[in-house]
């Protein structure tokens, strides 16, 4: 186990910002977070992963938590795989590890920064692929009693970018290992963005024929690092706001006004419209305003461009709401949590 007191996070935001904590733990084993559980009944704590999507705007007052466990263990049958992966292993090490067996299911999430406890709380997602869509179950452990429960895909509340433990059960566990369903088939899912303009870019018109699963994992990774700055050299988040999900009549509305508005199907009612799409309209892409700004190449991510504070991320992030809702009268919400 690690411990630091008043101890900078800049390293452990892809933001860069550097705020401070009390008191920084990084845990190997159940058995050293157990032995934590006292100084969480009355300490205010935060568990992170990679930090790849917060934005830490004060210093934190309490202690952050880290997991260090590691450990993926696989049950096979005939059609399909259950791989147990530990709350701290890195998450694309977990899809690449999934794919070099020629297991599917995880290819459409290469290359999303974070750890495998993140994505089962996040239920992160891309390409037209959520965790919720892979994930039976997880291991937690409930802060208060020490008890470790096995937590169904049912009970947690999935939508978009949503849990139940982000809002009712937050803070009350920790994550220490989810369970995914993989399949021994490969049925890709290449409907979404540019996936079929890259694949047929590379592998000539009739790629569907030749396609192998480390080709659309290997595309992937491709058209992300195309879109998004590395965090090394460009403080962010990723995808800094979810893609708002608006009524058919909207769309149809707006299409009147003369926008023709880009979507995706979610139900009879509903239509999914691209954040980033809508604050490019705003004129937002590729601006700066002093240590912050939009990403030139993706209007979707907020960029650190060095000795920010998370109030100028903020600060940023609230005036390109209010254009998007000024322009168009769609409502957009970040992703990142704000600490």
């Amino acid at each position: 186990m690690r411990e630091y007191h008043h101890y900078s996070l800049v390293n452990h935001t892809t933001f860069g910002i550097d705020a401070v904590t009390d008191r920084f733990v990084e845990y190997e084993s159940v058995d050293e977070l157990l032995s934590l559980l006292p100084d969480l009944q009355n300490t205010p704590f935060l568990q992170i992963g990679a930090g790849s999507n917060l934005l830490f705007t004060k210093p934190f007052h309490g202690i952050i938590l880290h997991s260090g466990i590691k450990g993926i263990s696989v049950k096979e049958d005939d059609d399909s795989v259950l791989l147990k992966a530990a709350s701290g292993e890195v998450w694309d090490d977990v899809v690449s590890y999934a794919v070099k067996h020629g297991w599917s299911g995880m290819e459409n999430l290469s290359a999303i920064p974070g750890e495998v406890g993140a994505s089962a709380v996040q239920n992160i997602g891309a390409y037209g692929v959520e965790a919720k869509d892979l994930i039976v179950e997880m291991e937690a452990l409930e802060v208060k009693t020490g008890q470790i429960f096995v937590i169904p895909n049912g009970d947690c509340c999935y939508g978009y970018r949503h849990s139940i433990f982000k809002d009712l059960w937050k803070g009350r566990f920790i994550i220490l290992s989810v369970t995914y369903r993989l399949q021994k088939s490969f049925v890709p899912k290449l409907d979404y963005g540019n996936i079929r303009t890259e694949l047929e870019r590379n592998l000539g018109e009739n790629y569907e024929g030749i396609l192998t699963l480390s080709q659309l994992r290997e595309t992937i990774v491709n058209i992300r690092h195309a879109k998004l700055p590395d965090p090394k050299v460009l403080g962010n988040a990723g995808s800094f706001f979810m893609n708002p999900v608006i009524s058919r009549d909207l769309h149809m509305l707006l299409e009147k006004q003369g926008f023709i508005v880009p979507f995706y199907e979610v139900d009879e009612d509903r239509v999914k419209v691209p954040a980033g799409w809508l604050i490019e309209q705003c004129g937002w892409k590729g601006r700066r305003i002093g240590n912050v700004g939009v990403y030139e190449k993706q209007a979707l991510i907020l960029v650190n461009h060095g000795g920010a504070s998370g109030e100028e991320i903020v600060a940023l992030s609230d005036a390109i709401c209010q254009d998007v809702k000024s322009k168009f009268g769609i409502t957009i919400h970040p992703e990142v949590n704000f600490i």
